[in-house]
């Protein structure tokens, strides 16, 4: 059992006055308080521009204030004041800018003219837009187009990444990883097996009907904080939240909803979370499975007591598939299984079910916590399985709600970036551009990495991200990048990825999404797609940080123009004057999805494409929603704990960062100013004689002979579940091999990692 609390955890809640003063902070230290201010009333508004950190719904009547702290921050960092001009990278080498942290890199501000690497003087040093263009083209002619990867890091919007995708395909290959691939793959590949669809199928009017929500591995106080206003809602509607994570979050815990004055004044709260269950890391399969086993049970006595049914009976049978062969192997589980795989008790379970018994419409709510594990897939195949028995999807109020990150990684699957062809209209392309589109699988971001490593990549092209720090096996890594012939990274701002690089490396600088986009002097617009499958408007509102700047939509047209062989379907220039012409081909593409685009895009709220799975339409195979039969509990079978100094791992984000970006070092939610952190059970501490403040190196348990380690992380006791062990995303990840990554989807297994402790040599030295 976990102790409630711990000295380090504080007892703040999310909001409040504390979002106040981060917002602040960030404003001032970017140098744009005034600027920033106006910009952020129109931030996620059907006039303004859509969010460019996650992808959390907008709704149709937005609050005066539609942003969060983290998209603020998100905001100030993007409008900066602070610019890189060439100068600096004549003072700066390459190697010296590696000792720089991830923060510092990029809080020196916006990057304005295209850079070429130097190898002699080891600098970026500037090149003029049309010799980088000339020079990048002809060295991708001289490859073979199957060994280039074409990255996308979630945030371009709907027009660049159609326009990116066609580009990777008309230049011969798949080669489409994106950032999907490190994190709500598993959702990708997970729900078409068991609803048919692959994405969510929760809307923001479900909220408002809901009378019951599960929550799975999703901090929304730091990931997505505008979803509060939805919880807190519900709360004061007296829905229940019942909360499965192993950590207790502080958004999860209580709010304070900052654009209430009255509460700003009283300092109340809302409690969030009306039960919380602090899983073990990994335990999410079996957490699900006594739930299901608590409920199927429930059913059996029912039935046998003759006093009707605990599961719709009716909806089981008309809609799903593979009932029976779940039911039967949560009969013969034992609970004795269950609570050890889980680290929670029979009666919380149970506790837990009978809430969701006495519920007509369920919500399940899930992040990361649930698929970056070894059985990712599963775990999201036991939360459908869940819903299911009760009914719980496709009908108001209900359904299954994947939170995804980035603020345009759903809709850029839904345009076409993706490795797999079968996921891609490619007869459709070959009708609308006259070019034979490649039919064999391209490499997902896990694939790319191993073919970097192995020499079998030629070239890297990366819209947006930082994928150097963003995989496994950070450091391992970096023989493999150097060894790259060329890397091409479009970017705002300089991060690691432009630091360990190619032999022939190029930074492309491109307008942000919240500046005007200015194309022969008519302002443009674009478009993404939030989490529940809704299409939004987007027009830049601030000035550009520079003149020498290019859009996203330019970029990829001239290195389009600068590759390819012309096309005389495929009007480049044309969708770069206007990108409404690259919203209409969108739509000749996908016209179910995408009809009359541009007429919709500016509906408030967005317009939906079809989700049939909301409509109770089964789109698999049997034609029915399936139930999936576990393979097992155990959490990672191919790093097992085989001792009792051997801790699990988990990887987590702090309130100061988004993915790779660290806005701050800080994270209040849990106490801790700084990110060489391991948090840690006191009990677990006490078994391996260690106290708060020690400072220790870790090492992955891992039997490929490689050895992984991370030295100079400091103790901090916080109430984690035992045999568990957190730290921060990315700074950990050279502790996650390549290979340990979830079944069918490749999704890197970041919340269970096998680590032994050890005291520091930083320590002894």
């Amino acid at each position: 059992m976990i102790k409630d609390g711990s000295k380090n955890e504080p007892k703040l809640p999310s909001g409040g006055w504390g979002s106040i003063k981060e917002v602040t902070t960030i404003l001032l230290e970017q140098r744009v308080p005034i600027e920033g201010s106006a910009l952020l009333l129109k931030q996620n508004k059907p006039d303004g521009f859509m969010c460019t950190s996650c992808a959390w719904a907008k709704p149709a009547h937005p609050h005066p204030a539609e942003f969060c702290e983290s998209g603020a921050k998100a905001t100030a960092w993007e409008i900066t004041s602070k610019v890189v001009k060439p100068e600096f990278f004549a003072k700066h080498t390459v190697r010296e800018l590696e000792s720089w942290n991830d923060h510092d890199l990029e809080n020196i501000g916006r990057l304005t003219v295209p850079l070429r690497y130097d190898a002699a003087s080891d600098r970026y040093a500037e090149i003029g837009w049309d010799q980088a263009f000339d020079e990048i083209g002809a060295q991708l002619r001289g490859f073979d187009p199957k060994q280039v990867v074409f990255y996308s890091s979630g945030r371009a919007s709907l027009e660049t990444s159609y326009m990116y995708q066609l580009l990777a395909r008309m230049y011969g290959n798949n080669n489409l990883p994106d950032s999907s691939n490190m994190c709500h793959e598993s959702t990708s590949v997970a729900l078409p097996k068991s609803i048919g669809v692959p994405i969510g199928t929760v809307t923001l009017d479900d909220f408002e009907k809901t009378d019951c929500i599960f929550f799975f591995g999703q901090n929304v106080g730091v990931n997505s904080p505008r979803m509060l206003h939805q919880l807190q809602e519900a709360r004061k509607r007296g829905v229940e939240i019942i909360t499965f994570n192993p950590l207790r979050e502080r958004g999860l815990v209580s709010f304070t909803n900052p654009q209430s004055p009255l509460e700003m004044l009283t300092g109340s709260e809302t409690c969030i979370s009306t039960q919380y269950h602090q899983v073990k890391a990994g335990g999410d399969t079996a957490a699900l499975m006594g739930l299901c086993k608590a409920v199927i049970e429930a059913d059996d006595a029912t039935m046998a007591a003759h006093a009707g049914r605990t599961l719709d009976a009716p909806f089981l049978a008309g809609h799903t598939h593979g009932f029976e062969e779940l039911a039967a192997a949560a009969r013969a589980l034992g609970w004795d299984e269950i609570e050890r795989e889980s680290g929670l008790t029979r009666a919380a379970i149970e506790g837990a079910a009978q809430v969701y018994m006495r519920s007509h419409a369920v919500i399940g709510i899930f992040g990361m916590g649930l698929t970056q594990h070894r059985n990712g897939v599963q775990n999201i195949q036991m939360l459908v399985n869940f819903l299911l028995l009760r009914g719980n999807i496709g009908k108001p109020g209900a359904g299954i709600c994947p939170v995804r990150g980035h603020s345009n990684v759903q809709g850029q699957r839904t345009v076409g970036i993706t490795e797999k062809p079968e996921l891609a209209p490619l007869d459709k392309l070959k009708e609308q551009y006259g070019f034979e589109p490649p039919r064999d699988k391209g490499m997902n971001t896990i694939e790319a990495c191993e073919g970097i490593q192995a020499g079998k990549v030629q070239a890297l092209i990366s819209l947006g991200g930082n994928l150097v720090r963003a995989v496994p096996d950070h450091g391992a890594m970096d023989a493999g990048w150097r060894a790259l012939p060329l890397t091409v990274q479009i970017s705002t701002k300089l991060n690691r990825s432009h630091l360990v690089h190619g032999k022939a490396a190029y930074i492309l600088p491109c307008l942000g999404r919240i500046e005007i986009d200015r194309q022969n002097g008519v302002e443009q617009a674009v478009s993404m797609e939030d989490s529940t499958g809704c299409m939004h408007g987007s027009r830049g509102r601030a000035e550009p940080a520079a003149d020498t700047l290019l859009s996203e939509p330019a970029i990829v047209a001239r290195l389009a123009k600068a590759t390819l062989a012309p096309n005389p379907k495929v009007d480049w220039d044309g969708w770069v004057a206007d990108y409404s012409k690259v919203r209409d081909a969108i739509a000749a593409t996908y016209p179910e999805i995408f009809n009359h685009f541009n007429e919709r895009m500016w509906t408030p709220g967005g317009f939906r494409k079809p989700v049939a799975a909301s409509q109770r339409q089964w789109n698999t195979p049997t034609k029915k929603a399936n139930f999936t039969v576990p393979d097992g509990l155990a959490a990672d079978p191919d790093m097992k704990e085989e001792s009792p100094d051997v801790l699990r791992l988990f990887t987590v984000r702090s309130d100061g960062q988004f993915n790779t970006t660290i806005y701050s070092h800080e994270d209040r939610f849990r106490g801790v100013k700084d990110r060489m952190v391991l948090f840690m059970a006191r009990q677990d501490m006490d078994a391996q004689g260690l106290s708060d403040g020690d400072i220790v190196q870790a090492s992955a348990v891992a039997k490929d002979g490689v050895e992984r380690r991370v030295d100079g992380l400091r103790v901090v006791e916080y109430p984690v579940p035992p045999g568990c062990t957190a730290g921060y995303y990315p700074e950990c990840n050279p502790l996650l091999p390549l290979w340990h990554y979830a079944k069918d989807s490749k999704v890197p297994a970041a919340k269970s990692i096998a680590v032994r402790l050890t005291r520091s040599r930083q320590a002894a030295a």
